[in-house]
């Protein structure tokens, strides 16, 4: 294998790999190969020593490379983050040999200086690199100045900090590209989580909802059907029709476009209700509202009833909509066994809380995360949702929100559970 096939591997290697040969690392500067070109700037002062126009010539030589092997340790070892430390301590007998070189000869051996800043820039990390650079400057400007070389003094100054700075911003570009990549990486990575959350959660709560559903009407058909074959085979067709609308509504949370409506929620509640032998009683008032709000609000009757359904034994259940200027109330209440937690006194006296917490009256041990997603769904649009017992039999769920949402509908965001998580919250 030629040389260059061996440089070009080094250097495909370095790139899987980082700078400090650590799988998985990242450079953060350009390769100590692209510095190594540089040393032509010090092609003048050999050119002195070659052609012998240089006193002491063997000692400006032996000067010479030994700058220049500091130069490229420091270039080579300084690239690793893990070696830094190290690498400066090759930084100072350059500096010195720079200054000794450069106040003695003076001319192309100024340009060290140069080298000097750059394996700065590589080398020194921030916040350290600016001071850095300016010391490489104040110790060229005093070694032409104080060497006998006045008119040289902008040269190495402007020469010296440009070298530096244009390396420190090469260096800290690499950086920040790195790090826009890393961002996008975890943009990329909390969307995709974000979308398997929805998806799931989503899912989650129709299928519990459906299968409630589907349970107390097939319970309802197997009590109609030895005195009454008309109303068992509606329900059966209720149930079939229950069935073929879940898989609409799986297809639309797969594509992540469902959004329920009001309305809609309210008649399957009504169904659902009179299905499982409880009197449902809704009342409406006020004019229509925008779509996200009854959307969200067709979130909460949906799982407040199958709460009602699944766990509360109720025998009357009532669903209230108020609309008002600039909010919109929901409330469902049932005389189920919401006032049975905790010793008596306890739970009747509790009152109201946010839904999901687990003050006594507000939920039942091992309660689940129906309410409390429903509760953070609702937050994010600015509204409210309580929940708690209503005297010694009985449990209210009270939604609040406002009738124009400002932010947009959340539900992609956070989905409540199937109903059976948030009915646990009823004791």
């Amino acid at each position: 294998m030629a040389w260059w096939e061996r440089v070009g591997a080094r250097l495909r290697r370095r790139v899987a790999r980082g700078a400090d040969g650590a799988p998985g690392a990242r450079d953060e500067g350009p390769s100590e190969w692209v510095l190594v070109p540089w040393l032509l700037l010090a092609s003048g002062a050999a050119v002195d020593v070659w052609q012998g126009e240089v006193a002491q010539r063997w000692w400006a030589a032996a000067g010479l490379a030994a700058f220049v092997a500091c130069y490229l340790a420091a270039i080579f070892v300084g690239s690793a983050p893990a070696r830094r430390r190290v690498a400066i301590l090759f930084l100072l007998p350059a500096a010195a040999l720079a200054c000794a070189l450069g106040s003695a000869y003076g001319g192309g051996w100024l340009t060290l200086f140069s080298l000097l800043s750059l394996a700065t820039g590589v080398t020194v990390r921030a916040p350290a690199v600016p001071p850095a650079l300016l010391g490489v400057v104040a110790v060229g400007v005093l070694s032409a100045a104080f060497g006998g070389h006045p008119d040289e003094v902008l040269t190495v100054a402007y020469s010296s900090l440009l070298s530096g700075a244009v390396v420190a911003i090469i260096r800290r570009l690499i950086v920040t590209v790195h790090e826009l990549h890393d961002t996008r990486d975890e943009l990329t990575r909390s969307a995709v989580e974000r979308e398997r959350l929805r998806f799931s959660r989503d899912l989650h709560d129709l299928l519990g909802h459906t299968m409630s559903v589907v349970v107390v009407k097939a319970e309802a058909v197997r009590r109609l059907a030895p005195r009454d074959p008309e109303a068992a085979l509606a329900q059966a067709a209720d149930i079939e029709a229950i069935g073929r609308q879940a898989l609409t509504e799986i297809r639309e949370a797969v594509t992540g476009y469902r959004e329920g409506s009001l309305a809609t929620e309210l008649d399957r509640a009504r169904s659902l209700l009179d299905a499982a032998g409880i009197t449902a009683v809704v009342r409406q008032s006020g004019p229509p509202l925008p779509a996200q709000t009854e959307a969200l609000l067709g979130w909460v009757v949906r799982e407040g009833v199958t709460n009602t359904v699944r766990h509360s034994g109720a025998t009357r259940c009532e669903i209230e909509l108020r609309t008002g200027a600039d909010e919109v109330r929901l409330s469902i209440v049932d005389d189920g066994s919401g006032g049975a937690a905790g010793p008596a006194g306890t739970a009747g006296a509790a009152g109201e809380r946010p839904a999901g917490s687990s003050e006594h009256g507000a939920t039942r041990p091992g309660g689940g995360t129906g309410l409390a997603s429903l509760t953070e769904r609702l937050a994010a649009a600015g509204g409210t949702l309580r929940s708690g017992p209503v005297g010694r039999r009985g449990f209210r769920l009270t939604a609040a929100l406002p009738v124009d949402l400002a932010a947009p509908f959340p539900g992609a965001d956070v989905a409540p559970g199937d109903g059976a998580g948030g009915g646990a919250a009823r004791q």
